[in-house]
């Protein structure tokens, strides 16, 4: 997984509350489990003015002129602004991975659904909540400026705006650590995989009828 401190980025608006992970990556692309080709299908059904479906060829298809992901003002976008209840929906882990692999680093809400706001610690994705007025207020910037960007530091636990002001976020330490050394749950167990093996065998070798039948 990729590490996260700090990220400077172009930010796109996803002007709309409750928007729901089959929004995200709806859920005929979901066969797939290799983490990586969502990219081109995030927002699959707001992006395009037919039915995607997976393996298809996207550049062929009819784009939503409207939408703000298919406008050249945002195009390379990498941290998106959103509005509150975001990710709600069934709990398809797919949806962090098609934010991802798209090339978002950051997703800034008033509010996530609990289950996606954590599979984005699982995958190098950091969910930031800022209260109501100031998401209208990043709204209102983003519209008036052209290549609006932001700063985020995860060590400062800041989100740095382009007058020099600052707005500070909260997280939780565990998955802040996480983030900074670039490891989920998994990989942090790995780290102590020694230690793991060096207890089997010690339980193997204490216990061995335990391990008859194996």
């Amino acid at each position: 997984m990729k590490s996260f401190k700090q990220h400077s980025g172009l930010v796109a608006p996803m002007d709309r509350a409750n928007v729901d992970t089959d929004m995200i990556i709806p859920k005929q692309f979901l066969k797939s489990i290799k983490r990586s080709g969502f990219g081109p299908n995030l927002f699959d059904e707001l992006r395009y003015l037919d039915e995607g479906f997976p393996d298809q060829d996207n550049s062929q298809r009819p784009l939503n002129r409207d939408f703000p992901l298919n406008q050249p003002r945002f195009k390379g976008a990498s941290i998106l602004l959103a509005r509150e209840n975001f990710g709600c929906g069934s709990s398809r882990e797919h949806a962090p991975w098609a934010l991802d692999d798209y090339g978002f680093r950051v997703v800034i809400a008033s509010s996530f659904a609990d289950i996606f706001y954590n599979n984005c610690f699982k995958n190098g994705l950091l969910p930031i909540v800022l209260s109501k007025d100031i998401i209208d207020s990043l709204f209102i910037a983003l519209e008036a400026n052209e290549g609006y960007e932001l700063l985020v530091d995860l060590q400062q636990q800041s989100v740095n705006l382009p007058d020099s002001s600052s707005i500070s976020f909260e997280i939780d330490a565990f998955y802040k650590q996480c983030l900074l050394d670039g490891v989920d749950e998994i990989g942090l167990t790995l780290q102590d995989g020694g230690q793991i093996r060096a207890f089997e065998q010690q339980w193997r070798k204490n216990s061995p009828w335990l391990f008859d039948a194996l």
